[in-house]
């Protein structure tokens, strides 16, 4: 049994949380480069230039790369030869949230209720976080700082089985069509398919930790990626919704078993800004 204290867990996620806010990441900056050599108008190339410079300000300055510094999602899969000692989880994951966003200068966007009083909380607590237990003796840390201009896009849907492939790519095209400039595009799209109407919706946030343009695993679904990014750059929504070809820069499935009766799909999109950080533990 490996022993890990809380107090690295909360140092690694804070850490983690001031670093996607603040620089998106070499691979990503070169998507963007290759993105803008498709553009052939003025305009597109011109908003996809302000993009990548916004990205280099942020990450040489150290400051956020968007004024909304998202809701801190966090994902733990936890060895099972891990035993964590210490102040209690998920005291310590909300308070590297709270500091993270405190001593960044990170905008906080939390309200406590949802409905009624919607009083900020202060410290951008809680954090929406998902654990996930797995052999070995490691953590593996992911966070996502997600804002929700794009995550206001976000659709899910229970098709029917006999819908099949088709009706999969016609209900995720027609989520990018109403989204339109929305969700600040040029956007990376996370669907989840299959499980239940929870595991569908979870499927297509974990899908956006992947690097981006990391295919998927099974061929069939890595086909599927590859068809719906063709036909969503087709939709002329493009950077900034000015209209242009790149109006997505990748499109990630995750898929899981499911009933006989059912077919969940889940959409989560999510901006340009394609912030997400790991970490091993």
């Amino acid at each position: 049994m490996r022993v890990i204290k809380s107090d690295l867990i909360k140092e690694t996620v804070k850490k983690l949380l001031i670093q996607s806010n603040h620089d998106i990441g070499s691979r990503m900056l070169k998507v963007l480069h290759e993105a803008k050599t498709q553009e052939v108008d003025k305009i597109p190339q011109s908003i996809m230039d302000e993009i990548i410079f916004n990205d280099v300000i942020a990450r040489d300055e150290q400051i956020p790369m968007c004024q909304d510094t998202g809701m801190a999602v966090i994902f733990l899969e936890i060895g099972h030869r891990v035993q964590i000692i210490g102040s209690f989880i998920e005291k310590a994951l909300n308070e590297a949230v709270s500091e993270a966003y405190t001593e960044a200068f990170l905008r906080k966007s939390v309200v406590g209720d949802p409905l009624f009083t919607r009083k900020n909380t202060t410290n951008n607590t809680p954090a929406i976080i998902h654990y996930q237990f797995v052999e070995g003796d490691q953590i593996f840390v992911h966070v996502a700082p997600k804002g929700f201009g794009s995550e206001n896009m976000s659709q899910i849907k229970m098709l029917k089985p006999a819908d099949g492939v088709k009706g999969v790519k016609t209900f995720v095209v027609d989520c990018v069509k109403e989204a339109g400039p929305n969700p600040c595009p040029p956007i990376v799209i996370g669907i989840g398919i299959g499980g239940t109407f929870e595991k569908a919706a979870l499927l297509s946030k974990k899908a956006l930790i992947r690097d981006l343009g990391l295919p998927a695993k099974d061929s069939n679904y890595r086909i599927l990626e590859q068809e719906l990014l063709k036909e969503i750059n087709t939709l002329d929504i493009g950077p900034g919704g000015f209209g242009g070809k790149t109006t997505c820069l990748g499109v990630h499935i995750e898929h899981y078993p499911t009933h006989i009766a059912g077919l969940p799909v889940a959409v989560n999109i999510c901006c340009h800004a394609y912030r997400h950080a790991s970490a091993v533990i």
